[in-house]
């Protein structure tokens, strides 16, 4: 792959709201990410088939409404929603520091969590000022678009 692509794709990623972004041409890949020390990897690609479990039918859970997670109505303050679905990580990487604790006071635009949809690491911040009063989720836990995540006041 050709140098000049990359440092274009660099910029592209600079200048865009993308957090991740990853390229294969024939056997090269290239990967760019805001989040790791080794911004550009290009390595050989080499994929493996892999069969396909075959999942046997599973009735569908049954949730009293004493389980079922409020209303984002249902809580005093304002309510920070997840704009996609994906998966809700709060910290940048398995090993670091999580990004808000309940108790902390953030400021509008500052990252609460990271959303990962499609292999993309999506940044989520705050949409008011305020104290985290609450945490919905667990880290790692699957997220519907419009499910409620914190609660800031």
């Amino acid at each position: 792959m050709d140098i000049r692509k990359i440092k274009k794709l660099i910029e592209i990623i600079e200048e865009s709201d993308i957090a991740e972004f990853e390229i294969t041409e024939g056997e090269e890949s290239v990967r760019i990410s805001r989040y790791s020390a080794n911004a550009v990897v290009a390595a050989p690609v080499v994929a493996a088939p892999v069969a396909a479990p075959v999942a046997a039918p599973v009735a569908a859970p049954v949730v009293s409404e004493s389980q079922q997670q409020p209303a984002a109505e249902d809580y005093a303050g304002h309510v920070v929603k997840s704009p996609m679905v994906g998966t809700f990580y709060a910290s940048a990487s398995p090993g670091s520091k999580v990004f808000v604790n309940v108790g902390q006071r953030v400021s509008e635009g500052e990252t609460l969590c990271i959303i990962e949809a499609m292999k993309i690491l999506n940044q989520i911040e705050a949409e008011a000022s305020g104290t985290i009063t609450k945490i919905l989720v667990e880290n790692a836990q699957a997220v519907e678009y419009g499910q409620p995540l914190f609660v800031i006041e």
